[in-house]
């Protein structure tokens, strides 16, 4: 995947640009970005906020080596699937997304 493909993923399955990164937030404080993205220039990493508030890359991988799972587009290489609750945390921003949408209308 390209860094632009692996953008528009993220964007369209719930994260959201905080900060610069593409992030994730609490479901209870969406203000408050608790795993990010960080897409550089030949590489991309997955960090994860410690309680104390320093970020940790949890999985990096050259964009070259990540490539879309055929069935689900979910990117494979930065540890998505191992991560216990990422997928839930997902579709969590995704739906307050979709719903904050709604009620714009």
């Amino acid at each position: 995947m390209t860094k632009d493909e692996l953008t528009a993923w993220a964007l369209a399955n719930g994260w959201q640009m905080m900060g610069g990164y593409l992030s994730l937030t609490k479901p209870r404080a969406p203000d408050t970005a608790i795993v990010r993205l960080v897409l550089k220039a030949t590489v991309a990493s997955l960090e994860i906020k410690k309680p104390v508030g320093k970020w940790e890359k949890v999985a990096g991988e050259s964009y070259a080596k990540i490539v879309a799972d055929p069935d689900t587009g979910m990117p494979g290489g930065l540890g998505f699937a191992t991560i216990a609750g990422l997928t839930q945390l997902m579709q969590d921003n995704k739906d307050r997304l979709i719903f904050a949408k709604m009620k714009g209308l």
